[in-house]
């Protein structure tokens, strides 16, 4: 069953993304709903990352010596500098880990 279920939510995420990347499908979208579907990326991360970031114990948690919050931070500087997403990315999460280990 449980095999049954991811394959077919593997399918129906293949269907999705091929509709509109097959160029001889005549599906296409406005400027509008392509410029609404670029809020989705960082809109799905936020969701993700910000209980990770702020509520790693199920508790609020803004000190400064909570990792998470150190760790994003530190990542956010990397890219505002860098501009290399990969750069950034293994710097600050080599950052994380120092800091989780030291922290915790």
């Amino acid at each position: 069953m449980i095999w049954l279920l991811i394959c077919a939510m593997g399918a129906v995420v293949f269907l999705n993304r091929y509709a509109f990347l097959e160029p001889r499908l005549p599906l296409r979208l406005s400027s509008n709903a392509r410029q609404f579907l670029g809020f989705a990326v960082p809109g799905m991360l936020t969701a993700i990352c910000g209980p990770i970031i702020f509520l790693p114990g199920h508790q609020l948690e803004l000190s400064p010596l909570n990792p998470y919050l150190l760790g994003a931070l530190v990542a956010i500087g990397l890219v505002l500098l860098t501009r290399s997403v990969l750069l950034s990315m293994l710097a600050s999460m080599l950052i994380f880990f120092l800091l989780r280990s030291w922290l915790a």
